[in-house]
Order: C-alpha cells, then sequence, then structure tokens
C-alpha cells in the first residue's frame, strides 16, 4: 500500500493566503527605520567632527605653548617662570576644554533623545495604523 505524501507547498500557500500580509506597512516601518539611522548618524558624525575641531585646536595651542618653552632663556628662573606659565595654561585650558566637550556630548545626546522620541510615535502610529487595517480585514473576512 503507497503511503500518500503530502504536498506542504500547497498547505504553507493556503496558509499564506488566509492571512493577508500588508508588505506596504513593512515598507513603511523599513523607510522610518533607514531614515532614523541616518539622522542619528548624522547626529553621531556631528559630535565627533565637533570633537575633532576641538581636540585639534587645543593640540595647536598647547604645540605653540610648548615651542616657546623650549626656547633659549637668558636667565635659569625664566625655565621656571616659562614652566610655571605653561603648567598654569594648562590647567585653566583643561578645564574650559572638558567643558566644551561636555557641551558636544549634551547636544548629542539630546539630539539622540529627540530623535529616539520622534521615532517612537512614529512606529507608534504607523502600528497602529496597521493594528486598525488588520482588524478592517479580519472583519471583512468573517462576515
Amino acid at each position: 500500500m503507497a503511503i500518500q505524501q503530502q504536498d506542504f507547498n500547497a498547505m504553507i500557500k493556503d496558509i499564506m493566503g488566509a492571512f493577508p500580509v500588508d508588505t506596504k506597512a513593512f515598507d513603511q516601518s523599513f523607510k522610518t527605520s533607514a531614515t532614523l539611522n541616518e539622522k542619528l548618524s548624522n547626529v553621531a558624525i556631528e559630535a565627533a567632527g565637533r570633537s575633532t575641531e576641538l581636540s585639534s585646536k587645543w593640540t595647536k595651542d598647547t604645540l605653540a605653548r610648548v615651542a616657546d618653552l623650549s626656547k633659549a632663556k637668558a636667565e635659569p628662573a625664566d625655565y621656571a617662570k616659562a614652566m610655571s606659565d605653561f603648567a598654569t595654561y594648562q590647567a585653566e585650558t583643561a578645564s574650559e576644554h572638558m567643558n566644551a566637550f561636555a557641551e558636544i556630548v549634551k547636544k548629542a545626546q539630546a539630539d539622540t533623545v529627540e530623535l529616539m522620541m520622534a521615532a517612537g510615535k512614529d512606529y507608534g502610529d504607523e502600528f497602529n495604523a496597521s493594528i486598525k487595517k488588520a482588524q478592517t480585514a479580519a472583519k471583512k473576512t468573517t462576515k
């Protein structure tokens, strides 16, 4: 006696046909995700650029001070004064630059939170629209 083989392809096709899928929702979700990723990347790139500019400026200023520090002096006391001036400059500018870095981070954080809140709203709206559409389709199917 031959065993009859089940046609799984036909069975899956029947199942998928019974549950219609709205590909527009997937497309919209993908577009929303891509847009969010683009905006988040822009925030990170902007912060990295500002941070690099600040770091470069600080390095140039420090190197200029080191050049002044390395110049020959007439008196031994002048070396001590130059070193003291350099240390004072470093202490003062370190605080200023750390505050500037903190401002860059705060702006990036605020922008990220704003983007995430907007994305959450967008995803919520998309989800609600998908649910309403599915409910409508289910009601039509049951009638």
